[in-house]
């Protein structure tokens, strides 16, 4: 009964402490630096917007190589195993 008590005591008093951050090394961030976020994340999206569709390939290799060895590959063949790994464990 008492424990309760106290805790409906100290409810009213911990609601009006005052913002402390409790941890220092994450800063946090007021209304300004949110807007000014907001405004960027917007001017960047915008700027992505602008940006053309590529119609053609960006492949810096796609004239020197050809698709003929695309065509002429061989499936692998499986690896066998030879000496005293083949053997196994005795």
């Amino acid at each position: 009964m008492a424990v309760a008590v106290a805790a409906f005591v100290a409810a009213p008093a911990y609601a009006q402490m005052p913002n402390i951050n409790l941890m220092p090394e994450v800063k946090s961030k007021t209304q300004e630096e949110k807007d000014q976020d907001a405004v960027a994340q917007k001017a960047y999206k915008d700027s992505l917007s602008k940006i053309p569709d590529a119609k053609t390939s960006s492949d810096p290799w796609g004239a020197v190589r050809s698709d003929a060895p695309k065509a002429a590959a061989r499936p692998a063949k499986p690896k066998t195993k030879t000496g005293s790994t083949a053997q196994g464990s005795q």
